[in-house]
């Protein structure tokens, strides 16, 4: 980081860059899912533990909510709490993310209950949720930017989860395919917010940092599926396939 401010679109390119080297769609546990490489246990352990990441998220953004002054964020940010826990009709993305491990053969109760989840999964999404509600605002949202790298995800999830496991099918999969969507809406509000409120040097080395956080609490998660579902290191209490 120079020492100087860079300018909105130095910005912008400097956080960009932090997806193709940090971003977990680098993990081998991804390549290993997306390429049909694990069996139904393991993708089974996959979901269980992403659930404990999908259900904070609107935990996560309504504390973001809760703190912030300004409406026109205000404003927007609700519309992430709806998208993950539903509104009139839709029924969120939790709900999507229920009917994936439904599909998998879980119990919903089970899942919900986030009783068979890593200890590791546990602590890396609380850090999340407690970073958005202690570090600046600015942070917060810049911490949300994750968002700039996942339709490619998405994208190679979507193929090769079905390309590769007969227990796959479109209805398990709702849950990516409305994410293509929302995902570069969400992140274009943020990263413009960011690029407008992230001025002095210290601001900006702590977005830089906020992203970097966020993509570290994306790997551990995955460290933590691999290292038990991979390398045979299941935890006590944890979910235990077949």
């Amino acid at each position: 980081m120079p020492s100087e401010p860079l300018s909105p679109e130095g910005l912008e390119a400097a956080l960009r860059a932090i997806g193709p080297e940090r971003y977990h769609d680098l993990h081998p546990f991804h390549d290993m899912l997306h390429e049909g490489k694990l069996n139904k246990g393991q993708v089974q352990a996959w979901a269980l533990n992403r659930y404990v990441y999908q259900a904070a998220i609107p935990r996560k953004d309504a504390s973001l909510i809760g703190r912030c002054d300004d409406r026109e964020l205000r404003r927007e940010w609700l519309h992430r709490v709806a998208d993950h826990d539903g509104h009139g009709e839709d029924k969120g993305g939790i709900e999507r993310w229920l009917i994936l491990t439904d599909g998998l053969g879980l119990d919903r109760d089970y899942v919900i209950s986030q009783e068979g989840a890593l200890p590791t999964t546990k602590f890396a999404v609380e850090a999340y949720v407690h970073f958005v509600r202690e570090n600046p605002l600015v942070e917060a949202v810049a911490s949300s930017l994750t968002e700039l790298f996942a339709p490619s995800i998405h994208k190679r999830r979507i193929a090769g989860m079905l390309a590769n496991y007969s227990f796959i099918d479109e209805k398990v999969i709702a849950y990516f395919r409305r994410r293509l969507d929302q995902a570069p809406k969400d992140a274009d509000f943020a990263l413009d917010y960011v690029k407008r409120h992230a001025r002095t040097v210290e601001q900006q080395r702590g977005v830089i940092a906020a992203l970097k956080f966020k993509t570290d609490v994306l790997w551990a998660q995955l460290d933590a599926l691999h290292h038990a579902y991979v390398c045979g290191a299941v935890p006590p209490d944890a979910f235990r396939p077949g």
